[in-house]
């Protein structure tokens, strides 16, 4: 039991009843300044101002002097590839000296470099690696993440990685959600039949996966080069038949009607969208498919920001990612989302941070549990060194604002 006082801001306070926030309005950020914050077995319990804190309802609480420090929900990451066996730094020298992604994938480097050394290492390696990873990002104020497969690309490997990524949400102290991602590029072996790969998926992969649970979510990479309209449809459908929604990687790098699909198949999120035409911003008004957007993606490969403010004119909720992958987002620190999405992409603090807490958790469908400061929600905080005021976190992008991360209403130590 923890009662936190002096809290310089509390911010992201909201009714249980709020469950995204969207255009305009997400430049609204509900704050408490000179705060007090309850957490009991795990959850938050009561807050409210200094002036009107009573400490005789808290005896027997552990107080924490919160003097000149901003609280906030911890960060909801909706989309990464945690698990992988190698990182490729070799690939980022290569498109220093000017390939492009595409032309490294074409000469089997990209996501096929990364599921050949998949599949060479353990499941044991895999974990181990993962949670290494995991705690890193728990540290930076990761208070729950999506992990996604796609670096197996056959049923073997596959099935591995989808249990790691169990193993993960058994033991990881956040929660994690697992994305099917078979359909994340063509393997070698398929190269000449990519309808068979399709059938794998559909006849091998999925019945598989879904006999022994291992997925909550269907991904497939929706784009020009990988899995076509027509394909991506079949994955989704498939998928969604046996129980997993779809959440699909689409218009990174053209408009190919996968959105309009999308919507039409009840996806619960679609992510990327670097590029995006009048017709896609119409199809997600009409839908309750979230958009997700991954600067760091972005700034890595040189490619174009997901045009947020046209998705918040249209009146819809963003969401912000960090991709975290060893190709195109070597990062998993939602503090470097924050800052490229409001230097970057012109969001204002307010405007990200409903991105990455309730709009993030909505994302994986843990709204009810996660993303704002709200009474009987799970007490993943995040508190700050001492800072003048929330545009600080962004600003300065090069510092750690970080003090303490709280999962649980436990300090968080690795």
């Amino acid at each position: 039991m923890k009662l936190f006082t002096h809290i310089q801001s509390l911010h992201q306070i909201r009714e249980a009843s709020v469950r995204r926030i969207s255009g305009k309005k997400m430049n609204e950020l509900p704050s408490l300044d000179d705060a007090w914050l309850a957490v009991k077995d795990g959850k938050i319990l009561a807050f409210g101002e200094m002036s009107d804190l009573d400490r005789s309802h808290f005896n027997g609480f552990e107080e924490i002097d919160a003097t000149g420090r901003l609280m906030l929900p911890s960060w909801v990451d909706s989309h990464t590839h945690l698990v992988f066996a190698d990182w490729r730094n070799q690939e980022f020298v290569d498109r220093i000296q000017g390939l492009s992604y595409q032309e490294i994938a074409a000469r089997g480097g990209g996501i096929l470099n990364s599921a050949q050394k998949l599949r060479e290492a353990s499941e044991d390696e895999l974990y181990e690696s993962a949670m290494s990873r995991l705690y890193a990002l728990i540290k930076k104020g990761t208070g729950a993440i999506e992990i996604k497969s796609g670096y197996g690309l056959n049923t073997e490997s596959e099935l591995k990685m989808l249990r790691v990524i169990r193993r993960i949400k058994e033991s990881s102290p956040i929660p994690v959600k697992a994305t099917f991602l078979g359909a994340h590029a063509f393997p070698n072996e398929f190269k000449e039949n990519p309808e068979g790969y399709i059938d794998l998926i559909i006849n091998e992969m999925i019945p598989s996966i879904a006999k022994e649970g291992l997925a909550d979510y269907v991904d497939a990479f929706c784009e020009d080069g990988y899995f076509n309209l027509s394909q991506t449809e079949r994955v989704m459908v498939a998928g969604k038949n046996a129980g997993m929604k779809p959440k699909v990687h689409v218009n990174q790098f053209n408009v190919i009607g996968g959105i309009e699909a999308c919507v039409r198949l009840g996806a619960l999120t679609v992510d990327h969208l670097e590029v995006l035409s009048d017709e896609d911003l119409e199809a997600l008004n009409q839908s309750e498919t979230l958009p997700v957007a991954l600067p760091s993606c972005s700034v890595f490969l040189s490619i174009h920001y997901t045009p947020v403010r046209n998705l918040m004119d249209a009146d819809l909720p963003v969401v912000l990612a960090t991709d975290f992958n060893p190709g195109s987002s070597p990062s998993g620190n939602m503090n470097f989302v924050f800052s490229l999405a409001c230097i970057k992409m012109k969001m204002t603090p307010a405007e990200a941070v409903n991105a990455m807490t309730l709009n993030a958790a909505a994302a994986l469908e843990l709204e009810e549990d996660l993303g704002s400061i709200t009474r009987g929600k799970r007490a993943n905080l995040i508190l700050t060194k001492p800072v003048k005021a929330l545009s600080y976190l962004p600003y300065a992008f090069g510092d750690d604002h970080i003090e303490q991360v709280y999962v649980n209403g436990e300090a968080f130590e690795m």
